[in-house]
């Protein structure tokens, strides 16, 4: 007969704290069983209770240190131990830093088998005050921050890393919705949301470029992440006139536009009706950019039955979940000189460049961005080639 599990939800453990993991907990290890450990850094001993367990792994907040790391800082927020929304604040921002580049390192070598150096490039500042579309919980009215993996509602006052612009949605009652949305623009403009509104629209700015965007739809929510991002691909691709080029899942047609810009002709592809909208709008003055709403994959496969055989240069910006092996597959295919990936998940990152390698790509160059301080997310652009010896058909 099978021994009987111990529970141990509730319990304090006296935890040896091991690396970072993805997600915003390091690892660590209890009666040789994997523990989660938030609040901590690597190197830490601390008391830990357990806040879940499943066969195979605890999951656990600390909540005594007892051997201190010496990149521990005092939170800037009264809520950083039970709010969700932040992961790091505990840690000192250089060494945030330095742990995110680890991930992305851990990620891409135990995922893609790929061995890479990465350094994590920021933007200047304290890692405060800085994101521009913040969603609020509401309960039975009152607004605030779910725990992490909780439906339990933590009410704050202010949240430290919202951009001082969004309106306060903090101080009043919302009754009647579940959740309220506090929107500022990069030209000052602002917007408040409920779940029972439909969206309203606010406008962008890139490198004097603008772009109309749903209050309520998708957009980097870093001040100068665009425009960080957009900067980065470009460098990348080094696009010139003349050049054929696929923006896919475009979103509002932030790589389209400068791609146009740059002379190229462009075929973006979104799936979102809403977004495809803004994005005719916005590109609306850019002749030699095609917009196609529908699935990047079936979008691709109409192309090709329609004679695309051979692209110069591809973006990639695919959802939290990445662009996945028939996608990947599909843009090897039309043999591009480069692509640039975009992207907000290293694992998902390191899943397709693995694709990626078989079909004869490799890493030209990687850059990761922190333009989520306090939190666990992170940007990564990596720019793709044909690897030396490989022949495309």
């Amino acid at each position: 007969m099978a021994a009987k599990t111990e529970i141990l939800i509730g319990a304090l453990l006296e935890l040896e704290v091991g690396p970072v993991a993805h997600g915003g907990h390091c690892v660590a290890r209890y009666d040789g069983q994997v523990v989660f450990v938030r609040h901590a850094i690597p190197g830490e001993t601390v008391r830990a209770r357990v806040t879940e367990q499943t066969s195979k792994y605890l999951r656990a907040d600390a909540v005594e240190i007892l051997k201190p790391s010496e990149h521990r800082v005092a939170a800037p927020c009264p809520y950083a131990g039970v709010c969700g929304g932040c992961d790091f604040q505990h840690v000192d921002l250089d060494y945030q830093r330095l742990l995110k580049a680890e991930v992305v390192r851990d990620s891409l070598r135990r995922i893609g088998g790929i061995e890479r150096e990465v350094v994590m490039e920021a933007p200047a500042g304290d890692g405060l005050g800085w994101r521009t579309r913040m969603r609020y919980a509401v309960v039975d009215g009152q607004p605030g921050m779910y725990a992490h993996r909780s439906h339990d509602l933590v009410q704050i006052d202010r949240c430290r890393i919202a951009h001082p612009g969004t309106p306060d949605v903090l101080s009043q009652r919302w009754p009647g919705v579940s959740s309220v949305q506090a929107v500022v623009s990069s030209e000052g403009r602002t917007a408040v949301l409920t779940s029972s509104e439909t969206a309203g629209r606010l406008v962008e700015e890139v490198h004097e470029r603008r772009y109309r965007v749903d209050a309520g739809g998708f957009w980097q929510v870093h001040p100068e992440a665009a425009t960080t991002l957009v900067d980065a691909v470009m460098a990348g691709l080094e696009p010139a006139a003349g050049e054929t080029a696929l923006d896919l899942y475009c979103g509002v047609g932030l790589f389209a536009g400068f791609l146009a810009d740059a002379g190229c002709a462009v075929l973006a592809v979104e799936g979102d009706r809403d977004a495809v909208r803004n994005a005719r709008r916005n590109l609306h003055d850019q002749q030699a950019v095609t917009i196609e709403q529908g699935s990047v994959d079936k979008v691709l496969a109409g192309a090709a039955r329609q004679g695309l055989s051979s692209v110069d240069l591809v973006v990639l910006d695919p959802p939290r979940t990445g662009a996945g092996k028939d996608v990947v597959r599909r843009v090897a295919d039309l043999t591009p000189r480069r692509i640039a990936y975009v992207a907000c998940d290293p694992a998902a990152l390191a899943r397709d460049l693995k694709t990626f390698e078989t079909l004869g790509y490799g890493i030209g160059s990687l850059r990761a961005f922190d333009l989520f301080p306090m939190t666990h997310h992170i940007e990564c652009v990596a720019v793709l080639e044909p690897l030396p010896g490989i022949r495309h058909s």
